[in-house]
């Protein structure tokens, strides 16, 4: 638990516009990998535009980026891939640090913009969101002719961990 930074929860809310892998549509899922962990959505059948709306939990021991992947579920052949995305905590983990508290509701603590490096769609709020730091992300899906992936982080502090 000590070498334990705490959790990240990365809500992973919908992809948008997604690869058709299958004829005429696709049978989405969702893996998010960090160092050796990898943690997968359930699968969103016939559609290319699913809502997930899952919340998955990784266990950060050191702020290492995070790669998320989105394939087609294939029942006889080995599973479709239909893009990839990585995205940095960094920017998130320094918001949490400030240890920020009674700010208003909604209050944009910073904000990251995207580049050709890190596949944010559109600019990335870091907020102040009911008493908590929560970052809202809009990820262009690479490696494929089209696709966005909505998320929000969550963080959570462990107690007896070495904390931020």
């Amino acid at each position: 638990m000590e070498h334990l930074l705490g959790l990240l929860r990365v809500h992973i809310h919908k992809g948008v516009n997604l690869a058709v892998r299958d004829v005429t549509t696709s049978d989405p899922y969702v893996i998010i990998r960090m160092g050796k962990q990898k943690l997968k959505t359930r699968v969103v059948r016939k559609n290319i535009n699913p809502v997930w709306d899952e919340d998955l939990t990784l266990s950060v021991a050191e702020p290492l980026p995070v790669k998320l992947e989105v394939y087609d579920r294939d029942t006889f052949s080995m599973d479709d891939k239909m893009g990839d995305a990585l995205f940095d905590i960094q920017p998130f983990l320094e918001a949490v640090r400030m240890r920020l508290g009674n700010l208003p509701n909604g209050t944009i603590i910073t904000t990251v913009k995207p580049t050709r490096t890190n596949c944010l769609a559109e600019e990335s709020h870091v907020t102040w969101t009911d008493g908590k730091v929560v970052q809202s992300m809009v990820l262009r899906l690479q490696n494929v002719e089209c696709g966005e992936v909505e998320i929000q982080l969550l963080w959570i502090d462990i107690p007896g961990s070495r904390g931020l």
